[in-house]
């Protein structure tokens, strides 16, 4: 390599590396300030006469004597009870990914080894499902759940994410699944083993990837979803977005803007720490599609 080339590559590596660290930091800022300021009071993190109050603390030492206090969460996990909206939270996140891995994996192996041509027709069925505003379907749910006494409560609620967020579920495993030769199902069957047996022993392992990865998108959609958990759940069985937003008050009820940023901190940090935990699974899941038999 010549000298002229070298210094290009140099230079290029220096772009690259720049744009990154700027890009790292436009991205990791808001919550990185949020984070800062839920340790604060709240005429030092909203000053609307000095910005930098948010980082000195002036009115936090005056009040707390330290720049820094824990009242935000004290507020909000003890006062307001917030540990009960995060349960609610896992609760229905767990069911609904269970629940839409389970049927998605079903009846994405089936139609991935469908040759009949309905199997076109209910994917597209599906995928027109999942583009409707999730609003617009939450309607249907109203009158039945009234009628029947059920709603605001954990189990519709889960029954109404599962069906919004199955049609995605079963596209992307289905996509998953054509990827891997059938001569894998043939062989198990030439061993010996009956049609879901060689799904369960041989090609869900050989799935595993995307069935994490699909599962972690299911989660998240769950767990990050506002319209439809605050049209279903009752006041005493909110989840945590919910009961963010409910912190921060309306036009009939005062709220506590220092309860919601500490509660956004709280929700935000399990979505990190998962993420980085599954970051390898997703990148496999993500890329498979190599599979050889």
């Amino acid at each position: 390599m010549t000298l002229a080339s070298k210094r290009r590559s140099l230079s290029l590596r220096i772009i690259i590396y720049i744009f990154a660290a700027l890009w790292l930091l436009i991205a990791a800022f808001p919550f990185v300030w949020t984070f800062w300021g839920s340790f604060k009071v709240e005429l030092d993190f909203f000053s609307v006469a000095n910005w930098t109050d948010a980082l000195t603390g002036e009115r936090t030492v005056a009040e707390y004597g330290q720049p820094f206090t824990d009242a935000g969460y004290e507020g909000a996990w003890i006062k307001e009870e917030f540990w009960r909206n995060v349960i609610n939270t896992f609760i229905v996140c767990f069911f609904v990914v269970c629940t839409s891995l389970t049927i998605g994996t079903l009846g994405g192996y089936a139609l991935s080894r469908s040759g009949y041509r309905y199997t076109l027709i209910l994917l597209i069925a599906a995928l027109i499902f999942r583009a409707m505003p999730p609003i617009t379907l939450v309607s249907g749910y109203m009158l039945p759940f009234f009628e029947w006494n059920v709603w605001g409560i954990l189990p519709t609620t889960i029954i109404v994410l599962v069906a919004i967020n199955q049609p995605f579920t079963l596209w992307m495993l289905h996509s998953f699944f054509q990827n891997i030769p059938k001569e894998l199902d043939e062989s198990a069957k030439v061993d010996g083993c009956s049609q879901f047996k060689a799904f369960r022993l041989v090609i869900i392992p050989v799935m595993w990837p995307g069935v994490i990865t699909t599962g972690l998108f299911s989660f998240l959609l769950a767990y990050n979803d506002f319209a439809i958990t605050s049209m279903l759940l009752s006041e005493d069985n909110r989840t945590m977005v919910p009961q963010i937003a409910a912190f921060l008050g309306t036009t009939y009820t005062e709220g506590n803007v220092m309860f919601a940023v500490a509660a956004v901190v709280s929700a935000a940090a399990p979505l990190f720490i998962l993420v980085l935990f599954f970051q390898r699974q997703i990148v496999s899941g993500l890329t498979a599609g190599a599979v050889k038999g």
